[in-house]
């Protein structure tokens, strides 16, 4: 996929470390419809980071998408919505302000335990929501058909 100059579509796959086991599993499903050699990789400690390293991607002008991947769950508090919203927001005013598209692969699950259970079912969701990551960011990369 090219942009504007011809040159292949840059993205940045932001992902959060905390259970990055499973977060990391996001990128295994982008890289499944992006070539690796067309992605740069940053991660950051928690899901609370990635606004300001995605707004800090977005300025270079060098992406034409910064996809961001964390897994906050509820650890018995409502801290993690707070979080989630704080987040989301945040993704979601740097695309606004600097007109890059940042797309989230951010999962909040209520009722998650870490057990092998739950890890199984939550990697399998992040391989399919980076699947979905990809598809997105690639019919946002698509150049603007031209009407005869």
């Amino acid at each position: 996929m090219t942009h504007g100059n011809c040159a292949p579509a840059r993205y940045a796959f932001i992902k959060a470390r905390w259970h990055a086991d499973i977060v990391d599993r996001a990128l295994d499903g982008f890289t499944e419809l992006i070539p690796t050699s067309q992605i740069d990789n940053f991660d950051v400690p928690g899901a609370f980071e990635m606004p300001l390293k995605a707004q800090e991607l977005a300025r270079t002008g060098r992406y034409t998408t910064i996809i961001c991947a964390a897994f906050v769950v509820d650890g018995g508090i409502y801290r993690h919505d707070f979080v989630a919203a704080a987040v989301v927001d945040g993704l979601m005013r740097v695309g606004l302000d600097t007109g890059v598209p940042v797309l989230s692969v951010s999962l909040t699950p209520h009722q998650y335990q870490e057990t092998a259970h739950h890890n199984a079912i939550y990697r399998a969701n992040f391989v399919e929501k980076g699947r979905e990551a990809a598809a997105a960011a690639l019919a946002m990369t698509k150049p603007a058909l031209q009407s005869a």
